[in-house]
């Protein structure tokens, strides 16, 4: 569990020292970001997807998942847009840092030492990907665009996203049980390993002379969404799990500790391709990392 926080840790760095010594320039981040969104991320997706076993996916770890992830993130959508009038791209942006946990980098790991398999992680993994992300870019996608747009192009739009559109060929090829030849998967393979690391350099970029995190006009939004993800995912997950569902204490611990995982880095590549919540998902993403590790912990220890 340390060693996968303690990867991601060293990455940041990295970002964070060149960002002190400006080596990458001032659009570093955005640069980074941008080709996390549109080239290495797709391809990730696409390779995910298209490998993934659909059978461990529809499970009822994937009911707990769907529950407490809807439930926090609809509060905090409800919060943001009644309470403090934030627009709906912000909560949207703020939504997804509440509840879309990093199932990839931490969670496989946490999955195999604690869990004992990393099979748990998969329903999570296909939900956000299939589900909360193309969900979230269709409204992201409609509501940041400037300009008048007929009816055709606000339906279309969402489904030119390359994030939505690599989840549906990943999905496609999966379903057919076709696998393209190695000669093309390779290039696929090699451009979606530089995924997870730009988009953790882009981030430790970003930190260089960012204020205290939580601090400023965002700093409800960030309590919040660091309340959420930590401490009331991993609760509604438990309740649902054991008092619900009556399932086996095995899926109730699995079901509590991927609940437990912190924000993915994934949503501050989000924010910053739509120009919405950066900061919002910056400090949420390091907030929730550093209080998750106690939490999972706890989780574990108490688990037996």
């Amino acid at each position: 569990m340390l060693t996968g926080f303690a990867v991601i840790a060293t990455v940041i760095a990295v970002g964070y020292v060149l960002g002190r010594r400006g080596l990458l320039g001032p659009e570093a981040t955005t640069v980074l970001s941008r080709v996390s969104f549109f080239v290495a991320t797709p391809a990730l997706l696409f390779e995910t997807v298209a490998r993934a076993d659909v059978r461990a996916v529809i499970t009822s770890a994937l009911v707990v998942t769907v529950i407490s992830t809807t439930a926090v993130a609809a509060l905090f959508v409800v919060v943001a847009r009644l309470c403090w009038r934030r627009s709906v791209a912000e909560a949207t942006i703020g939504a997804l840092a509440s509840s879309y946990v990093n199932a990839a980098n931490i969670g496989i790991p946490i999955a195999v030492y604690v869990l004992g398999d990393s099979s748990f992680v998969v329903p999570v993994l296909m939900f956000q990907l299939v589900v909360m992300a193309p969900l979230a870019f269709a409204v992201l996608e409609i509501t940041t665009t400037r300009g008048s747009r007929r009816l055709i192009t606000v339906v279309t739009q969402p489904l030119t996203n390359p994030v939505t559109i690599s989840c549906g060929l990943g999905l496609a090829v999966n379903l057919t049980g076709w696998l393209p030849p190695e000669p093309v998967l390779k290039p696929i393979e090699l451009v979606a390993a530089m995924a997870v690391p730009a988009a953790l350099i882009a981030y430790g970029i970003s930190l260089r002379g960012a204020s205290a995190p939580g601090s400023g006009d965002t700093g409800p939004d960030v309590r919040l969404a660091v309340f959420l993800k930590t401490v009331a995912q991993p609760v509604v997950a438990y309740v649902v799990a054991r008092f619900v569902l009556g399932l086996p204490h095995p899926i109730v611990l699995a079901g509590t500790v991927t609940a437990a995982l912190p924000t993915a880095q994934n949503v501050f590549v989000y924010a910053v391709r739509y120009g919405r919540g950066a900061v919002l998902a910056r400090d949420t993403v390091l907030l929730s990392t550093v209080a998750a590790v106690p939490v999972l912990l706890g989780v574990a220890v108490l688990a037996g």
